[in-house]
């Protein structure tokens, strides 16, 4: 099978260097650079594949990222780019050298940090039977009735519920964004997901503020702890802001 060159990331080196033997397919391939001029391509030995999307190979994707990450300013290029030898890898970096330097310069400095916001489940259904006189009600009324003649009823709680939730999700999403946003040079909300989560975010933050952008995190946490579960993951490649890619056949 050919071999070829698989890219991770590209970053801001003119040295060879190797990271360690974390290439992507389980054959222990070193990550190394490929330089032209002050940038780098940070590669591994792969066969020219087209690698599933598995949590595997997406792991051990990121993860070369990261490692390269501990010393470098990153720019992730998309899962699954393979040149086919270095030569292309460096024709890549010298057609690409300006577009390259200047997304290195938007990023530099800067780390992604990723929130996410779930409402508690005991707590908040609690909550909403205390705030909606409506649904409380209701919910009273058939209390007694047997389970048989309330069909409808609580097809109508179940909604009422849904909706109610909905305007809680959107009144503290918007508290926690209004908070943190201001300290981010970027914000990128994801899709949530399952019914309870409040906020999937990602935030490009400069290295000054993180310190700041933490205590917020914890003053949030400390507020609404009772009833919102935070997860905070510092300290990432800018996943969400950059993901280059490149068409290693057109060079």
């Amino acid at each position: 099978m050919k071999e070829g060159r698989y890219i991770y990331c590209i970053i801001e080196s003119n040295r060879s260097q190797s990271f360690g033997p974390l290439g992507i397919g389980g054959r222990g391939d070193s990550l190394y650079t490929v330089c032209f001029n002050n940038i780098a391509a940070v590669v591994s030995n792969s066969p020219v594949i087209d690698y599933s999307v598995s949590r595997e190979n997406m792991l051990a994707h990121e993860k070369a990222i990261e490692e390269a990450m501990k010393e470098h300013t990153v720019l992730p290029v998309r899962f699954g780019t393979i040149a086919e030898d270095e030569e292309k890898v460096k024709r890549i970096l010298k057609k690409e050298y300006d577009k390259f330097k200047d997304l290195l310069n938007d990023v530099e400095g800067k780390k992604e940090l990723g929130l996410k916001a779930i409402f508690k489940e005991d707590i908040i259904y609690k909550d909403i039977l205390e705030k909606y006189e409506d649904i409380r009600r209701l919910k009273e009324k058939i209390a007694k009735l047997p389970p048989k003649k309330t069909y409808y009823q609580r097809m109508q709680i179940g909604k009422m519920v849904e909706t109610a939730l909905g305007k809680e999700k959107e009144i503290y999403k918007k508290e926690i964004l209004d908070t943190l946003s201001p300290l981010a040079k970027e914000v990128k909300t994801n899709n949530t997901y399952g019914e309870r989560m409040i906020v999937n975010a990602a935030f490009l933050v400069n290295e000054e503020k993180e310190a700041e952008f933490d205590q917020k995190v914890n003053k949030l946490a400390d507020k609404y702890g009772e009833k919102i579960k935070f997860k905070y993951v510092g300290t990432l490649p800018p996943f969400n802001f950059v993901n280059l890619v490149i068409k290693t056949e057109e060079y």
